[in-house]
C-alpha cells in the first residue's frame, strides 16, 4: 500500500479542500492560483498515490467520497491552526511596518476615515493599508482583517478593542424645503414623503422606527446605504434620519428635530486578541482613537443646530454672489 505520509504535502491538503468547496475543478483552480489541467493531474496524482477515491464525479460536480471529506475537513482545521500560529507572530513583531487589513463600511470610510487614515499613513510611512469595504463582519480569526471599525451595540465576543464614541442620528430635510424658524410638529412631518434604507436592513433600529412610527405609503424611497440616503434627502425626495457627522456637514441638510437616542449605536474599533499587543496594531488602535476622539461632538450629533432659515440664507447668499 503506498505511504501517504510521504507523498501528502500542506499543498495538497489545499487542493483537495478546494475542489470539496468548489465543486468544480476551474473553480478550484481559481482558489488556489493554478490553471485547471494542473489540478486534474495533481489530483488523480495524489488519489493514485493513495490508492483512494477522493472525490465522485456527477454531472453536478466533484463530490467528495468519504476519505476526500475528511481530508477537506482536515485541512480546514490545518489551515485554522497555521493562521492563528501567524497571528502569533505577528503580535509579537517589534517593528510597526507592513501591511494592515481594515474592514469598514463606505459611510464611515467617505465621511469620517478617509482623512484619518491618510493622516495615519503620512505618520507611519513604513505601515501599508487594506480597506476592505462591507457591512458583513468579516472573520478576523482568520485574518480576513485585521482591525474591524464598526458600528455596532453588540461588537463580537471573540474580538477585543475599544469604544470611541457614540454616533448619533436625527432627523434631517433638504434645507430649502424648510426655511422657517422652528421645525413642523412631528405630526405635520409625518404627512410628508419619507425615505428609508431598505428592508435588508430590517435589523437596524432606524428601519424599526421607521416602521413603527411612519406610515408605508408615506416611504416613497428606500436605498441600500447610508450615502444614497443621504443623497436622496439632500434631493429633496423626502425627510429621513441620518447620521449627524454626516447630515451636519452639509449646507444643503437642515436637522428637524434632536438626535434621537434610541437610533445611536457605538463606533468601536476591534481587533484579535492575538493581534492586540502587535505594534503596527497597537500603533493604529491609538492614532484613530485619538483622532475619533477629536470629531466626538460632531459624531455624538453635539453641533448646535443652526436657524431652520441659515442653510436658505447662505445657499441664497453665494448664488447671489456668483
Amino acid at each position: 500500500m503506498p505511504n501517504a505520509a510521504k507523498i501528502l504535502a500542506w499543498d495538497d491538503f489545499r487542493l483537495i479542500k478546494a475542489i470539496a468547496e468548489a465543486k468544480a475543478l476551474p473553480a478550484a483552480a481559481a482558489l488556489v492560483g493554478l490553471n485547471h489541467s494542473t489540478v486534474f493531474r495533481r489530483l488523480g496524482q495524489i488519489e493514485d498515490g493513495l490508492g483512494l477515491k477522493l472525490f465522485e464525479r456527477h454531472r453536478s460536480g466533484y463530490v467528495p467520497t468519504p476519505a476526500g471529506e475528511e481530508m477537506a475537513q482536515l485541512a480546514e482545521r490545518l489551515g485554522d491552526d497555521i493562521t492563528a500560529f501567524t497571528r502569533k507572530l505577528d503580535g509579537q513583531e517589534i517593528k510597526p511596518a507592513g501591511e494592515l487589513r481594515v474592514t469598514t463600511n463606505d459611510t464611515l470610510l467617505v465621511d469620517l476615515l478617509t482623512p484619518v487614515f491618510a493622516a495615519f499613513l503620512v505618520q507611519c510611512p513604513d505601515i501599508r493599508l487594506d480597506i476592505l469595504l462591507g457591512n458583513q463582519a468579516l472573520n478576523l480569526s482568520k485574518r480576513d482583517a485585521d482591525v474591524a471599525i464598526r458600528a455596532t451595540d453588540n461588537p463580537p465576543d471573540t474580538l477585543v478593542g475599544r469604544r470611541a464614541a457614540r454616533i448619533a442620528w436625527a432627523l434631517y430635510g433638504r434645507a430649502s424645503d424648510f426655511p422657517e424658524s422652528e421645525p413642523p410638529a412631528m405630526e405635520a412631518l409625518l404627512k410628508r414623503n419619507w425615505v428609508s434604507l431598505g428592508d435588508q436592513f430590517s435589523g437596524f433600529k432606524v428601519v424599526r422606527y421607521l416602521k413603527e412610527h411612519v406610515a408605508a405609503e408615506r416611504v416613497i424611497y428606500k436605498v441600500n446605504t447610508v450615502l444614497g440616503l443621504s443623497e436622496a434627502v439632500e434631493a429633496g425626495i423626502g425627510i429621513g434620519f441620518l447620521p449627524c457627522f454626516i447630515a451636519d456637514t452639509k449646507p444643503g441638510l437642515t436637522r428637524l428635530g434632536e438626535p434621537e437616542n434610541g437610533l445611536a449605536a457605538d463606533l468601536w474599533l476591534l481587533t484579535h486578541p492575538d493581534l492586540r499587543h502587535s505594534p503596527r496594531v497597537r500603533l493604529f488602535l491609538d492614532f484613530i482613537a485619538g483622532e475619533i476622539g477629536r470629531m466626538k461632538p460632531l459624531l455624538e450629533g453635539a453641533r448646535p443646530i443652526a436657524p431652520r432659515g441659515a442653510a436658505l440664507i447662505a445657499e441664497q447668499g453665494d448664488a447671489a454672489a456668483r
